[in-house]
């Protein structure tokens, strides 16, 4: 018998739904390689099985975890639709106010880092809306869902369990409420475990990393994973550049690798600026526009941005977008002190930006722009007047017996950037 169009239709729905609310399981502590995690993690890191599989036991398997993994922006958007998820005018706002009310954080980790801080905020802005939208699942979820669930990286994954068990352990947060993004990054600046154990700094020496709550901290962390994969100071991150319409189709522009150097480049037919001599590493990026490629060049500390998420597109937001604060930051200035505005820098797109699309507009800002600030310059944060701060949104997780954070949205990175390199790897 032939079921109505009706009931058809009604089946159809059915299985949509069920397949977009798929539950959360619980982790089946018995399953062999389950088991295999809990002996070797105890063997190694003399912690007891029991308490193992108590915590694993509390861990819940979920599905749309795995469905975020498979679908990042990087992989699945062009250059001119990825940009305006980050290029936004509340975002470069936003930007500009964070980093007036934390300007001697973000000069300390500058000066003990060599890395700019406008590169250090965009870097938060890009990740967590400046701390603001830190990720809402459970830390403990989402690694054990890829750890278990995940076979294409699960051996990354576990690894990320292990080193978040003992990052808990160490410095005594409960594992069971601390929120991250959907592949288990933390804080503001969104560390894996195994990188917050690596990169993190108590930048204010007050026996706590809290990448949550404590500028100093996050603002030193980001510095510090820039500074260790590479980064050198003063050097540029990326130049336009233009290419010889009969050479293109011997160039390509979309590997991840700093295989060529500023001369090989141009004796390709590449045309551009660069302050780097001719054997200064660099990469040929081809940003898809609506109206066809375009052409830029990164060097070392494009390449090193990368090191935090491995994706060319992601390093272009982070580069027009600290170059958009930093113009918003030096106008502030100048209007503070009475004196002329600055030229527009060639590559600030803050006059385009667009507005967010997944931020609504009543949000409170992340922090606040006091009445005073000193100018943008290389002075000391020491000789600075001390502003206003206060930490991200999500409270912190890094205090012995913390309680739990507060739920928050998934973040810009966790929604459109998906995977932070400080997140995963390649």
């Amino acid at each position: 018998m032939r079921s109505p169009p009706f009931y058809k239709l009604l089946t159809l729905i059915l299985c949509v739904v069920g397949a977009v609310t798929r539950p959360a399981i619980a982790v089946d502590i018995h399953r062999p390689d389950v088991k295999s995690f809990i002996d070797e993690v105890s063997g190694k890191d003399s912690i007891s099985k029991r308490q193992l599989r108590k915590l694993l036991r509390a861990a819940k398997s979920q599905p749309a975890i795995i469905e975020a993994m498979d679908r990042p922006a990087e992989k699945a958007k062009p250059w001119y639709e990825y940009r305006p998820i980050f290029l936004t005018e509340r975002r470069i706002r936003e930007g500009t106010e964070f980093w007036i009310a934390h300007r001697q954080e973000l000069d300390r980790a500058s000066i003990k880092s060599g890395v700019a801080p406008e590169y250090l905020a965009a870097i938060v802005g890009v990740e967590t809306y400046y701390g603001r939208l830190a990720g809402s699942y459970r830390v403990l979820d989402a690694l054990t869902t890829l750890a278990f669930d995940y076979p294409a990286r699960a051996k990354f994954f576990r690894d990320e369990l292990e080193q978040f068990i003992l990052l808990a352990r160490d410095i005594g947060f409960d594992p069971l409420v601390v929120k991250g993004s959907y592949a288990g990054a933390m804080g503001a600046p969104q560390f894996m475990p195994s990188n917050y154990r690596r990169y993190a700094v108590d930048a204010n020496a007050d026996g706590h990393i809290d990448l949550w709550n404590n500028w100093s901290d996050v603002c030193a962390s980001v510095g510090n994973y820039l500074k260790e994969h590479g980064w050198n100071a003063g050097e540029p991150v990326l130049s336009e550049a233009a290419v010889d319409a009969g050479r293109t189709a011997d160039l390509d522009g979309r590997k991840l690798a700093l295989a060529d150097t500023v001369e090989s480049l141009k004796a390709k037919g590449v045309t551009f600026d660069s302050s780097l001599p001719p054997d200064a590493p660099a990469l040929l990026i081809a940003a898809d526009e609506s109206d066809g490629v375009h052409w830029r060049v990164g060097y070392n500390n494009f390449y090193v941005i990368t090191r935090y998420n491995h994706s060319a597109l992601y390093a272009m937001a982070v580069y027009e977008l600290a170059a958009a604060v930093k113009q918003r930051v030096l106008l502030h200035d100048a209007a503070a002190v009475g004196a002329p505005a600055p030229a527009p820098a060639a590559a600030t797109p803050a006059t385009t930006a667009t507005p967010d699309p997944e931020i609504p507009a009543t949000a409170a800002p992340a922090t606040a722009t006091p009445a005073t600030a000193t100018p943008a310059t290389a002075t000391p944060a020491s000789a600075r007047p001390v502003t206003a701060t206060r930490g991200p949104a999500a409270p912190a997780a890094t205090t012995r017996g913390s309680a739990a954070p507060s739920p928050a949205t998934p973040g810009a990175s966790a929604a459109a950037n998906e995977m932070p390199q400080a997140s995963s790897p390649p």
